[in-house]
């Protein structure tokens, strides 16, 4: 299998952390874990850490990340429970493993708005 170059890797600025650019991120938007990944080019895996952190950081701040709970697609069964930012494994009603990926966003307080209007998700990958 012959493999394609990869593009050179840019790396961020001192002030921007991986944190700082999913925060900004989650302020515009409501996204998956996945789409999180792809958008900051980090693993998967990462991103469910680094939303804990920053589920408490901005909470400190007067914020809150608000989190869609995944459902079933079998059963409709929905995780409103559920404390833990990744994704289940199986349902607990039917066992089914087919459900959907909880997705996140940011809401600040309302005397704090951020600078950047509400964007489409296409515009996210466009760029």
């Amino acid at each position: 299998m012959k493999q394609r170059p990869r593009k050179p890797a840019i790396p961020r600025t001192a002030e921007e952390t991986v944190r700082h650019a999913l925060a900004d991120l989650l302020a515009g938007f409501t996204l998956s874990a996945r789409e999180i990944s792809v958008s900051l080019r980090i693993a998967e895996k990462e991103i469910y850490s680094h939303l804990e952190h920053l589920r408490k950081s901005i909470h400190a701040s007067g914020g809150t990340l608000e989190v869609t709970p995944p459902e079933c697609r079998r059963c409709g069964f929905v995780f409103v429970k559920r404390d833990r930012l990744n994704p289940p494994g199986k349902c607990p009603v039917c066992r089914h493993e087919a459900i959907t990926e909880p997705l996140f966003t940011i809401r600040l307080p309302q005397g704090r708005k951020d600078e950047t209007p509400e964007r489409s998700v296409e515009e996210l990958f466009d760029s």
